[in-house]
């Protein structure tokens, strides 16, 4: 840029070396426009840019170093001379190919990763044909780039066309099958499917959207799917960018229930289009008044609660319509709606009373402007449009500690993870000193990603028990923190809240804010120190207690303690220091060695110490999780929050409930509650823990049919009360009944109770059916004879009608018989109706041995760039011809003696594969869904073939135990994926066990839920001369090689 003295002395360097990029046959430039670097993402100038066929190269070293641009300059030009080699690019020059080429393909690989490097090699073979297609080819190898996509599996391919993506669902490893997708997505039209991540990032961009939320399933959404795509060229012709959304959670927060549903986004602010979705002229017709009005958007307070979530910098005018001063500020405000555009603010107004005293704002017409999430209120006059943008763009450009109301305040607490809040006098000089000191860290505490905002409201701070200002109180999780140090040291200020962010730490508070936290949260536990000095006993326990805290975290138990002494002088506490643990307010005192913090943790994780007598226990989420997975017998009362009545409604009857309660749902929690006291008794004399639950999202997370309900688990597996919940003799009935049972049918489990299993059971079979298939309970009728069996050799079998969940995991024909191993996935491609063929498959599953050998070339040694191939020893049933092996074929010749050296010298790559779903029908837009398993990064599956014998009981043609000759498939073999572990070879004492050290271990980390591998859609491909592929069946390989 003109003026720069770092630019001019670049370029009077890089001018020495014109004349060898000339050359080189590059032709060397110079461009002064910041607004084209701007385009370009840039960042600071100077920069140098090598443009390789069309993709931009940034170079990132030092410019005044002429050798070095030169080196990197031939570097680049020496591999763009290979034609087939896909271009390498970073996150900058991606976003700008993005926003700049009509049609591109990026993979997402990781370069140490063989899956990646394997689908790499087939792609570059399909690069020059992109390149005849107009379709510009390029990888990236960042993680975080991928995630912004809403990318959870590497490798992938997004085709972006017109900056829209479209993740390609098919196999990677076949080229030519991607080709033709990539050439159908230019000569067909349709509607791009995004992910939500896709879709957040283009709302957050700004751009002007039309997206659809549908289901796949759903026979009303294709209809309208099919009448929306003749008007996908129109929105392109008004600037309209339309796209399609199957997410039901991403629905849901637009307050979506019912499908489908098309929003307009217009600088990220959501407009919910009400007509009929199957007349496409008057959607279109809808869609042209959005693009043309010049209105500040009305919203309504869910679509403000998103705006504020999603959009970075949002202006919220808070007015009544009905009033004459709203309407005369509005029409005013209207003239700085584009200038605001121009900004990147959203600009929006709602007419809604009860959303502004949420906020705690009483006077109305009133401007606050949303900082990612933070408010800040606008004190001057609204009727002043030029001061109210100038005020606006300044908040925007310079970061101040936001001034906040309570109730402000009060949100903040509920929806911000860290938190910093002072609490000071607007009226006191000190004050104001100590408030300019710390707007010194603002910077810093964004980058830490902790908020932090002033309040001054003296009454507030009594009610946290700051009886002197300013003072100031960290949140995190809603957990309050007070800090006791010298705020006039912002330096000393920032290094405590940085270690409280980042550090597992007893939380010092005051009475106010411990009797707080007692009748908020089930269980707390309070070292009171009482007066204490640094170095003294008390000090020492505490710092030794701090060892203890993250495991109690875990639990979901609170530790906090405090030098006051209001509380525990209620409770009867006069010596210190003191440990008390508050059980859903109940007190009890530990009474052993406060200096053991293990005789500490012991005490309070033990079962004994966690129940209170002749009462269900309230428990928070992270409690009922570990309750569940280390008792046999659990009964669970789901409800709406009550935990902070409870302990008054414990002191009254059930006539006194209507003037403490003023919501039905907590009336009904109470008196079921009242009624299932009655039986808790009962439940504890045969082991049965009766507990109670009332979560914020539990209903969600535990996925209820509503609340209040009742659950029995037994081994994790949960039964549902469909009865009558006030009528306790008949629950316990029901209890016992459930109690006292034999567990003979495979198990239902819900969609929380499978994700727990996955990650916990080694060994797990899950049978999914839909209630819609004619076959599915005859099928299933068949699988429980083969329950017990399954028990026997310590296999898990549960089944599962969650169809969304199976489509999630790539599901999407039933029955269908998925095994778990360790949380990685194998779908069974066999006949289901056959349970002894069922059995025989899930056992070799379980019992399964493999072993590697290296495949080599022309006699010699095997090479690094050739798989391993894996061999599972099978017991052929049939007579299969089996190709004779030397040991030349795989890698040795006949005169090698040392091959037990060659074996352990790190020729062979021992490799494992991520899972990835392979959808059937489906090799387009179709979202990945579920996180896959991390517990291998290399794996990679292969092929064996399974024994078909016929193990059926009738005498027909097929091999299911029915008399229809229908679903033989004797000719077509059971195909197994396998995983292998790496594992290091071991040098074993004899050359008879020396392919014994590479047998298949088992990945030993639990993985997420993941989509099933469909054997049938793996495809092997195979290279003349180059990899060795036995397709007729395993063997022994020791019988064929030569030593």
């Amino acid at each position: 840029k003109p003026q720069c003295r770092k630019c001019a002395k670049a370029l009077q360097e890089l001018e020495n070396i014109d004349d060898e990029a000339d050359q080189l046959g590059i032709g060397f430039v110079k461009i002064h426009d910041e607004a084209l670097a701007e385009e370009y993402n840039l960042g600071g100038l100077p920069a140098l840019v090598y443009y390789r066929h069309q993709t931009p190269i940034i170079y990132e070293g030092e410019l005044q170093r002429e050798e070095d641009v030169l080196e990197w300059l031939v570097q680049n030009k020496s591999t763009g001379d290979e034609d087939d080699v896909i271009e390498d690019v970073t996150p900058k020059t991606l976003a700008t190919l993005i926003t700049n080429i009509d049609n591109l393909v990026v993979l997402f690989y990781d370069h140490g990763n063989d899956d990646s490097m394997t689908v790499l090699e087939e792609l570059e073979q399909i690069d020059d044909d992109c390149d005849k297609h107009g379709i510009q080819f390029v990888k990236i190898d960042d993680a975080k780039t991928a995630e912004e996509f809403g990318i959870d599996t590497i490798p992938a391919i997004v085709y972006f066309e017109k900056q829209i993506p479209n993740i390609y669902d098919g196999d990677l490893m076949d080229e030519e099958q991607i080709l033709q997708w990539l050439i159908s997505q230019l000569e067909h039209d349709e509607i791009e499917d995004v992910t939500d991540e896709m879709l957040d990032k283009m709302v957050k961009e700004g751009r002007v959207l039309a997206v659809l939320f549908y289901d796949n399933n759903d026979e009303k959404s294709e209809r309208v799917l099919e009448e929306l795509e003749n008007i996908d060229d129109e929105c392109d012709q008004l600037g309209v960018t339309f796209v399609k959304i199957d997410n039901p959670e991403e629905a849901l927060e637009y307050g979506i229930t019912k499908v489908p549903k098309l929003i307009y986004f217009e600088k990220g602010i959501p407009t919910i289009y009400e007509g009929n979705l199957e007349d496409e002229e008057k959607l279109l017709k809808w869609l042209e008044e959005q693009i043309n009005s010049d209105q500040i958007e009305d919203v309504t307070d869910e679509m403000l609660d998103l705006i504020i979530e999603k959009m970075p910098h949002v202006a919220v005018l808070f007015y009544d319509k009905d009033q004459k001063k709203s309407q005369k500020i509005l029409a005013e405000l209207e003239n700085i709606d584009d200038e605001c555009d121009a900004n990147d603010i959203a600009f929006v107004k709602i007419d809604d009373d009860t959303e502004a005293k949420e906020w705690g704002i009483d006077d109305i017409p009133a401007m606050v402007l949303f900082e990612r999430g933070i408010p800040h209120v606008y004190d001057g006059d609204l009727m002043k449009e030029d001061e109210l943008l100038g005020w606006l763009v300044h908040q925007k450009r310079y970061s101040e500690i936001p001034e906040v109301t309570d109730e402000m305040k009060d949100k903040l607490v509920e929806n911000t993870e860290h938190l910093a809040i002072i609490f000071y006098d607007k009226d006191d000089k000190q004050d104001i000193r100590i408030l300019n000191e710390l707007e010194n860290i603002d910077d810093e505490l964004e980058k830490e990603g902790i908020v932090i905002v002033r309040i001054d409201n003296a009454a507030e701070a009594r009610e946290y028990g700051l009886d002197h200002l300013p003072s100031l109180i960290y949140y995190e999780n809603k957990i309050p923190a007070l800090y006791e140090g010298d705020l006039m040291n912002e330096d000393e200020v920032l290094e405590w809240l940085i270690l409280q962010k980042k550090t597992a730490t007893i939380e010092e508070v005051t009475d106010e804010i411990l009797t707080n936290l007692i009748n908020d949260h089930e269980y707390v536990v309070c070292f009171f120190t009482g007066a204490c000095e640094p170095g003294e006993k008390c000090d020492r326990t505490l710092i030794a207690l701090e060892t203890i805290d993250d495991e109690l975290d875990e639990t979901g138990i609170i530790f906090v303690t405090t030098e006051d002494t209001a509380v525990a002088k209620k409770y009867n506490i006069k010596i210190y220091p003191q440990l008390v643990f508050f059980r859903n307010r109940d007190p009890l005192i530990f009474t052993g060695d406060l200096e053991d913090e293990d005789e500490v943790l012991a005490w309070i994780t033990d079962e004994e110490t966690l129940e209170i007598p002749g009462r269900i226990e309230e428990v928070n989420a992270k409690m009922l999780d570990k309750i569940l997975a280390e008792n046999e017998h659990v009964v669970v009362f789901f409800c709406k929050s009550i935990k902070s009545k409870v302990h008054i409604f414990l002191s009254l009857n059930v006539n006194s409930l209507n003037t403490l309660l003023d919501d039905e749902g907590d009336k009904k929690s109470l008196k079921i509650l009242n009624e299932l006291e009655n039986i808790d008794d009962e439940c504890e004399e045969k082991s049965i823990d009766f507990i109670k639950t009332s979560d914020d999202d539990i209903e969600k997370e535990y996925d209820l049919p509503g609340l209040p309900a009742l659950a029995f688990y037994r081994h994790k597996f949960r039964t549902i009360y469909h009865g009558d919940l006030m009528k306790e003799e008949e629950i316990l009935e029901w209890v016992i009944e459930l109690y006292e049972s034999t567990a003979d049918v495979i198990e239902s489990v819900d969609r929380k109770t499978l994700q727990v299993l996955i990650n916990d059971v080694e060994h797990l079979a899950v049978f999914f059916y839909d209630d819609k298939c004619d076959s599915c309970s005859s099928i299933l009728e068949e699988l429980e004879n083969i329950d017990d069996d399954t028990d026997k050799h310590g296999i898990q079998f549960v089944k599962s009608n969650d169809v969304k969940l199976a489509h999630e995991i790539g599901i999407f024909a039933f029955p269908a018989l998925v095994y778990y191993e360790t949380g990685v996935p194998i779908m069974y491609d066999g006949n289901l109706k056959n349970e002894n063929r069922v059995l025989q498959w899930l056992i070799n599953q379980k019992n399964d041995e493999c072993f590697y050998v290296g495949l080599g070339h022309d006699g010699r040694a095997a090479k690094r760039e050739y798989k391993p191939f894996q061999c599972c020893p099978t017991k052929l049933e049939k007579s299969t011809k089996v190709p004779k092996l030397t040991a030349q074929r795989i890698g040795f010749s006949d005169n090698d003696d040392d091959h037990v050296k060659k074996r352990a010298s790190s020729n062979f790559k021992f490799n494992s594969a991520e899972t990835k779903t392979s959808t059937p029908h489906h090799t387009t837009t179709k979202k990945p869904s579920v996180h896959k398993p991390n517990t291998s990064k290399h794996r990679k599956p292969v092929v064996n073939i399974d024994s078909d014998e016929d193990d059926d009981d009738d005498k027909d043609n097929d091999d299911d135990d029915d008399k229809s000759d229908e679903d033989d498939d004797d000719d077509v073999p059971l195909i197994k994926v396998s995983y292998a572990k790496h594992k290091v070879p071991v040098k074993k004492a004899s050359k008879q066990e020396d392919f014994k050290s590479n047998i298949k271990t088992k990945p030993s980390q639990p993985a997420a839920a993941a989509p099933a591998i469909t054997a049938k859609k793996l495809h092997i491909k195979e290279k003349k001369d180059e990899k060795f592929n036995i397709k007729s069946g395993t063997f022994d390989f020791s019988k064929y090689i030569v030593w």
